[in-house]
């Protein structure tokens, strides 16, 4: 999240008289969007080209929400704003036992909804693999031929997956979970939304989180996951990340925070 355009309390009550807003607060980080944080509402300006996708996730998120997931709501929108329930809770600092196992329910709950979810692409497919990888050729060429083999990775297709599930996404409180930004989620397997996750809540390999994890999702999931199938997804989910990181920033500064998971 972020803001590349201005927005004031003002013109946020105009834009969505039907709702009280009486507070606004640009939130910092981010560069994708702008999004702005009222103390009930989201409101987010898409600053790419999202067609359909805004329709789509606002259903998924009806859908998710009726089953009882704490996922954000869309309620409006107004000359390209979009309003959204804000969630409550905070950002995890350090991971604790209590994060992994609400995480867990929280991820087999949503992929038993998501599983007879259709998409128009797979979640790889929407990075170009091969065209980002040629664009680093040049200057990252140890990296190119670390992750060149993402460009060879065939997709299973599962369902929905959210792709994205960072600390970043999810907010806590106490044991509750709640996560949001599905907006960028697509098809794909979901040992590789797992592998995301565990990237981000497990960053140091704890043995005894990603049991934990895998003991408490495969009591409801959809479809069990094994731990060598979650170790090879968490690798290509380690190099995925990695390569966006380098083509966002220019630099492999914070690739390098993943390079003990690939």
């Amino acid at each position: 999240m972020g803001v590349q355009r201005e927005l004031t309390l003002q013109e946020a009550q105009q834009l969505f008289c039907d709702f009280e807003i009486k507070s606004l607060s640009p939130t910092k980080d981010g560069v994708m969007d702008t999004t702005y944080l009222s103390k009930h509402y989201v409101l987010k300006y898409y600053e790419r080209e999202m067609g359909e996708k805004i329709l789509q996730d606002a259903e998924r998120l009806e859908k998710l929400s009726q089953a009882q997931l704490n996922t954000p709501r869309y309620l409006a929108q107004s000359q390209g704003w979009h309003l959204y329930t804000r969630l409550q809770g905070q950002t995890p600092k350090s991971t604790q036992l209590y994060h992994i196992q609400s995480l867990a329910r929280f991820m087999a709950k949503m992929h038993q909804e998501t599983s007879q979810h259709h998409c128009s692409k797979l979640f790889l497919e929407q990075y170009q693999l091969k065209k980002t990888l040629t664009s680093l050729k040049k200057e990252f060429f140890y990296y190119y031929k670390k992750f060149q083999t993402l460009q060879d990775i065939k997709e299973r297709n599962d369902g929905f997956i959210h792709g994205d599930i960072f600390c970043d996404n999810t907010l806590f409180e106490g044991k509750k979970i709640a996560v949001f930004d599905f907006i960028d989620g697509a098809c794909g397997a979901f040992s590789f939304d797992i592998a995301v996750a565990l990237v981000a809540f497990n960053p140091h390999k704890r043995h005894s989180f990603t049991q934990l994890f895998l003991n408490t999702y495969n009591q409801k999931a959809p479809k069990k996951i094994h731990k060598e199938e979650l170790q090879a997804q968490i690798k290509i989910a380690a190099k995925l990340y990695a390569l966006l990181r380098i083509q966002k920033h220019k630099t492999t500064t914070k690739a390098k925070q993943l390079a003990n998971l690939w």
